[in-house]
């Protein structure tokens, strides 16, 4: 089979395309043939060592992918060859035309569901559902403002919130981005490019919500952008720290945090994958029938065969994706 290969920790043009041995499932595990791909910004991180997991090289990056079971092991329970899966791969081996799995982490996907949405939807959406509604502690009619709302944790932490009841504050670096992010559900857009950010940011989220604030704002930026966004929350506000796409990590003055009753947390949905895989399974289900009933909808900006892998992580790695961009395998996609 054909895989993205890392051989040295680095930039995207360290990679190759290389024929590799077809992976054979082990005890509880599947041999997915892959039809498509999501390719994240983590995924940079992965490749270049600097990411939480570093496997021993070589390695194929990929967190998430989607195709259809060709085999299984004989300690297998609940899936069989034919059946179409979304898969979660915390170690990577997406962009490769197979990989195996553990059974847990292999998701049947809606029987409309096309693998490129079914792709779409696993990192970026169990993201942003373990951080509205486990890590954000959301109410169904609270506000919420997702920080970096036209990437791919953005566009499903819009979407989600949205279909769950929430008001919904885009808060984008670009204003042209702000078509796509009221497309997806956004109530208001937040304007990130203005001067004066730590005081215009705060002015904006009380203009549209009588001065109250946001009840959860979900953060992937970090820096200047985290640390305005604090002043823009509600009395008992919950700021959820999901990345650092600005790669600044800041540092939060406890004062304010008492005084306002504001809560502070972190997320890494990875973990949920194997501390709560029951739980994970019930979210991605959940997902799924959100998919089915048309209130969710990944935003894919655009596919990329195997081949065109470099043009497509330039694209990710020049913060020009809004939504999502997938990979695809002449196998099916």
């Amino acid at each position: 089979m054909r895989a993205v290969v890392v051989k040295e920790l680095g930039p995207p043009e360290s990679l190759s395309i290389e024929d590799v041995p077809t992976p054979v499932p082990g005890d509880g595990e599947v041999l997915v043939d892959f039809h498509a791909c999501s390719i994240n910004y983590p995924d940079l991180l992965f490749m270049a060592g600097k990411y939480q997991v570093v496997p021993d090289l070589p390695f194929s990056p990929g967190f998430d992918a989607a195709g259809v079971v060709s085999a299984v092991d004989g300690g297998v329970k609940n899936l069989k060859p034919g059946d179409r899966v979304m898969v979660r791969l915390p170690r990577g081996g997406g962009y490769a035309e197979q990989a195996v799995s553990s059974e847990h982490l292999c998701y049947p996907m809606p029987d409309d569901m096309s693998f490129v949405d079914a792709a779409a939807m696993g990192m970026v959406y169990q993201t942003a559902y373990f951080g509205l509604l486990d890590r954000g502690y959301y109410k169904e009619g609270e506000t919420v403002m997702v920080n970096g709302a036209s990437g791919g944790v953005g566009i499903a932490s819009v979407q989600l919130a949205k279909a769950l009841g929430a008001t919904v504050l885009a808060a984008v670096s670009k204003p042209e981005r702000g078509e796509v992010v009221r497309a997806a559900g956004a109530d208001h857009v937040i304007d990130l490019s203005t001067d004066d950010l730590r005081e215009s940011l705060r002015q904006q989220v009380f203009a549209v919500t009588d001065g109250k604030g946001a009840d959860v704002i979900l953060d992937s930026i970090g820096g200047a952008v985290f640390e305005a966004s604090l002043r823009a929350l509600a009395w008992c506000g919950r700021i959820v720290i999901v990345g650092y796409m600005s790669g600044d990590i800041p540092s939060v003055k406890t004062n304010y945090i008492m005084i306002k009753n504001i809560a502070v947390s972190g997320l890494s949905a990875a973990n949920y994958l194997y501390r709560t895989p029951e739980w994970t399974a019930r979210a991605q289900q959940e997902l799924f029938d959100l998919y089915t009933q048309g209130k969710l909808e990944p935003h894919v900006m655009k596919t990329y065969p195997l081949e065109d892998y470099m043009e497509a992580l330039n694209v990710v790695r020049n913060r020009e994706v809004q939504g999502k961009v997938v990979m695809t395998f002449k196998n099916g996609a």
